[in-house]
């Protein structure tokens, strides 16, 4: 038996190969060279596609403006420019979309979400949760943010020092939520003399509850949500800012007390950051866990191309919109920092807000 060795690059010398063998080379190659790239697969995947930007709140709010602003400009961002569509999904303070995304969503990089910036740390805090904080595919965060705590012009309490001497009511969502984690999270590591009324739907509820003198006021409020969608309480001083959540002061905000400096107790600084922290992560987005690496990869590109896309800091700087993004694989950094809490500190955490 003869064995030939045969040069397969591309072009056929007639000489040495069958005139049948040449031809059938030349296909080969020809459909090999057809054949769509990685990222022509990811763009087939999206073109003519709906991606869903679910939203954990009603319309009205701040996490709802993010994302209906960057489902605005995104589409344009991921290969195939699908039609991206913001869905409504209002329960448990976004926990009814994180559990979505982590359990029901279609793992395929059809759906991403919004939720609030505590949630990622909840099952650390309280487990067993229905979801990994760490497991989730963190496209990143639109801005940072501060809350603040405050009153309403009809209640007594003015600032921080009446919080830890006259008794107060503050309107709150459900465990887990911002307004209810900060409220208790000041009663129990401050001492201020919280009553909290949980159970209303959304904070548009329970500042419109502030305003009728049901209730003094509302913690865990976004700064950035307060500019855009209540400028009047700043112009017409309707209401008292006692105390920022943070791990600096706002600049923004510079005779605003921050909790983080009313403490000297080393513990209950650990027991505060491991709050505070997820500041820096303020408008947060996530894909489900387990979505194709290259749509993971075209996903979060995408975000960060929208970020810094002139339509939409146009269209932010217009809605007095703040963004100073944080990149996913920062949000994965941080969350990875805050699960090597020591056990005995994210216990006292966990106690903190659930007392």
């Amino acid at each position: 038996m003869i064995l030939r060795t045969v040069d397969i690059r591309p072009g056929c010398d007639a000489a040495r190969l069958p005139p049948l063998c040449c031809a059938g080379l030349a296909f080969i190659f020809a459909f090999a060279l057809a054949q769509p790239t990685h990222a022509d697969g990811v763009e087939d995947f999206y073109m003519r596609r709906t991606l869903t930007v679910a939203i954990g709140y009603s319309v009205g709010g701040g996490y709802d403006l993010y994302a209906r602003v960057l489902s605005r400009f995104l589409g344009k961002h991921v290969p195939g420019q699908p039609t991206v569509v913001p869905q409504n999904m209002p329960g448990a303070g976004g926990l009814r979309v994180t559990n979505y995304l982590y359990t029901a969503a279609p793992k395929d990089g059809s759906v991403i979400g919004t939720f609030s910036r505590s949630i990622p740390t909840l099952p650390l805090l309280s487990p067993p949760a229905t979801f990994d904080g760490t497991r989730v595919t963190w496209l990143g965060s639109m801005s940072s943010d501060t809350s603040l705590c405050l009153t309403g012009s009809k209640s007594p309490v003015k600032t921080w020092r009446d919080m830890l001497t006259k008794p107060l009511v503050m309107g709150g969502q459900s465990p887990g939520t911002d307004s209810d984690i900060y409220a208790r999270l000041y009663k129990n590591v401050l001492g201020a003399r919280i009553k909290l009324v949980s159970g209303y739907p959304g904070t548009n509820d329970i500042t419109l509850a502030m305003e009728r003198g049901e209730v003094d006021g509302i913690c865990g409020l976004s700064w950035g949500t307060i500019k855009i969608a209540h400028p009047e309480w700043m112009r017409d001083k309707t209401v008292n800012f006692l105390l920022q959540a943070g791990l600096k002061k706002d600049s923004e905000l510079p005779d605003v007390p921050l909790a983080l400096d009313l403490i000297d107790d080393p513990e209950k600084k650990q027991v505060l950051y491991l709050h505070f922290a997820p500041q820096g992560m303020g408008r947060p987005f996530a894909a489900p866990p387990n979505i194709p690496e290259d749509r993971k990869a075209a996903l979060i590109k995408a975000f960060d191309n929208t970020m810094k896309d002139p339509e939409l800091l146009a269209e932010a700087a217009k809605e007095k919109m703040d963004i100073n993004p944080m990149k996913g694989d920062e949000i994965d950094a941080l969350l990875k920092q805050l699960y090597a809490t020591p056990a005995d500190v994210v216990a006292k955490a966990a106690k903190a807000i659930y007392e």
